[in-house]
């Protein structure tokens, strides 16, 4: 069976990890860099933060692939590796995970591509699914369990993830939105909508992630079970609210104790898969951990 499916048949809480994004600024990463990049030119630091998570308890970990399609890497001229970043992320990750003392489940993770469908952009569908499926291909050749479809804003793209990674693989699919706009996604989905429409789709667990802190996330975690009682949920909120500090940095203001408040707080609302996302780090991680009981 697949691990994941194996750690929810428990009935306890799985718990995911931290930001990517945080931990690689914080090990070096400059801004407008690629960060895919780095699954091939700092592996060791990739394996590091992977580590850092799974020692704080992480049962999944998210692979360093967020902007793998090739629509993202061509910003940085490496939309003909994609296949080889992809890869690299998911073994990166799979190394930590077969090394962990306890089941350690490798998603690997999709990102939005960054481009406006028709008519308001120039992205087709087809051309969408094209794009993940090359994507999922190197995340599946290089150990990944599940696929985690994350931070999307538009129905239209999640269909052509889903529908890209059913061309080249059937293990399951994870996919959240970000509700970050009045309640709703950027394109105007809201937490009802978008459980009734996936609820037709081939995914085995949907949620929230990102967003504007842990409060708007737990209410738009509480309309989804509202929406469907039985629907396994995932709440992955950032670490507070982002702040500029003196020197231009990003700061988020959510303490691990905060986040662990949260944790338990979507618990009791009925989330299965909880974890963090911007701002979050081992520490916010290991707080969830002890909250949760792990």
């Amino acid at each position: 069976m697949n691990p994941l499916k194996q750690l929810l048949e428990t009935g306890q809480p799985v718990l995911l990890d931290g930001a990517m994004g945080t931990m690689l600024f914080d090990a070096g990463l400059e801004q407008g860099d690629p960060p895919d990049e780095w699954n091939v030119r700092y592996p060791e630091r990739i394996k590091a933060i992977h580590k850092a998570y799974v020692d704080a308890g992480s049962q999944l970990i998210l692979t360093n692939s967020f902007g793998g399609t090739h629509f993202r890497l061509e910003m940085h001229n490496l939309q003909d590796r994609v296949h080889e970043l992809n890869k690299a992320a998911a073994e990166n990750a799979r190394a930590v995970a077969d090394a962990a003392p306890h089941t350690v489940v490798v998603a690997g993770d999709i990102g939005p591509t960054g481009q406006l469908f028709e008519p308001m952009g120039l992205l087709t569908f087809e051309d969408a699914k094209a794009a993940f499926a090359d994507q999922a291909r190197g995340l599946a050749d290089g150990g990944a369990d599940v696929f985690w479809i994350e931070t999307m804003s538009d129905l239209d793209e999640v269909k052509a993830a889903i529908a890209g990674v059913r061309e080249v693989s059937d293990l399951p699919i994870i996919a959240t939105m970000s509700f970050d706009t009045h309640g709703h996604t950027m394109m105007g989905v809201s937490p009802a909508k978008f459980i009734e429409t996936l609820g037709e789709q081939d995914v085995l667990a949907m949620g929230a992630n990102c967003g504007t802190g842990s409060d708007e996330l737990e209410k738009a975690v509480q309309k989804m079970r509202k929406t469907n009682p039985d629907v396994v949920l995932v709440a992955k909120a950032n670490a507070g609210i982002p702040h500029v500090v003196k020197g231009g940095d990003i700061v988020y203001d959510g303490s691990p104790e905060v986040m662990a408040q949260y944790a338990q707080n979507v618990r009791s609302i009925g989330a299965s898969l909880i974890g963090g996302c911007c701002g979050s780090t081992p520490a916010h991680i290991k707080a969830m951990a002890e909250a949760l009981g792990k």
